[in-house]
């Protein structure tokens, strides 16, 4: 059956694009020209918004549409002349080249987390039931210089078993099989980040959930399918606290 992403027309693309770009502008979790978006428009073709423009104020006719060696496609749009991609469209390409799952991506910029990527404080976890069942672990990717190929480097083994990346001093990035669901995850990450935030404002031991009660959840995202085998067993990996994989489809502990 195919997705929802996959059931929508070109004009339906862009249109939703614009709408997770406004969204992400609103939440402030972007500034100026910051972050980009792009979608998957066909087996060899994507649509992503173009360089130095607010991701708050665009027009679905602005949006460019690429090969995926990153190569405008010729458009007529009047709107659209003069535009070219983002320099870091380059990751994007590698994160579709590293997971034929994905039809969306989400880079964004969202304080809380880059605060905590630069103090080097890891976001939430084993903290939130939430984040477990949704994301798992969200690891952070070394710095790089942003609209370099640094950047794909320094993403390219993480994404291939995270659906959320902090990049260090550089924001975010998620994956996900449509749109809005990429852009879900960039709340539940900045959600993280704030209460990992919050508890080092109040001086607070962060309490990891207990061992025994991982288990229960990591067994709920299995069985209910909300994670994918490789991301339930990358999160037992990084979050180090139990065995918990071991209980997992050919897990070891």
């Amino acid at each position: 059956m195919p997705t929802y992403q996959q059931r929508l027309t070109e004009q339906n693309l862009r249109e939703e694009i614009v709408r997770i770009g406004q969204l992400l502008w609103q939440k402030n979790y972007l500034a100026a020209g910051d972050g980009n978006i792009s979608a998957r428009l066909a087996p060899d073709r994507l649509i992503a918004t173009p360089s130095g423009l607010s991701k708050g104020f665009l027009k679905p006719e602005q949006l460019l549409i690429t090969d995926m060696d990153g190569h405008k496609i010729t458009t007529f749009a009047a709107e659209a002349r003069g535009l070219e991609p983002s320099s870091e469209l380059k990751m994007h390409l590698e994160v579709y080249r590293q997971r034929p799952d994905v039809a969306a991506i989400v880079h964004a910029h969202p304080p809380t987390c880059i605060a905590l990527s630069i103090a080097g404080v890891p976001v939430a976890p084993c903290l939130l039931p939430e984040v477990v069942l949704t994301l798992g672990s969200i690891p952070i990717a070394p710095y790089a210089t942003p609209g370099t190929w640094e950047v794909p480097e320094a993403v390219r083994d993480l994404i291939r078993n995270h659906d959320a990346i902090i990049l260090a001093r550089h924001g975010s990035l998620t994956v996900g099989h449509d749109l809005f669901a990429a852009y879900l995850k960039q709340e539940r990450i900045e959600h993280a980040a704030q209460i990992t935030f919050l508890l080092r404002l109040l001086n607070k031991e962060s309490q990891p959930i207990p061992p025994q009660e991982m288990e229960k959840l990591l067994n709920i995202a299995q069985t209910q399918g909300m994670l994918s085998e490789h991301l339930l067993q990358e999160t037992c990996v990084q979050c180090g606290l139990c065995s918990t994989a071991h209980n997992l489809k050919g897990g070891t502990p």
